[in-house]
């Protein structure tokens, strides 16, 4: 499980879609980035339909999680 207290792109906020994980200063689940890259969109097409995301906090969450991958496997 990645743990994304320290990803500094994403916040937590009970307030704020039921207290799930969003890209900071939105309340675009980061969930909502993989199933739509899961279901065949790009990057840019996740961006026009979510405008108040941003191209770095994208960039930021997907080399986030492949740097949790890398230590979640090393821990094995």
């Amino acid at each position: 499980m990645i743990d994304w207290s320290s990803c500094p792109v994403v916040e937590r906020d009970s307030e704020k879609v039921s207290g799930s994980w969003v890209f900071r200063d939105t309340r675009v689940p980061v969930i909502a980035l993989f199933e739509n890259l899961e279901g065949g969109a790009s990057i840019d097409d996740f961006l026009s339909w979510f405008p108040g995301v941003k191209r770095e906090q994208v960039e930021a969450v997907l080399e986030y999680t492949i740097q949790s991958l890398k230590t979640d496997h090393r821990a094995a």
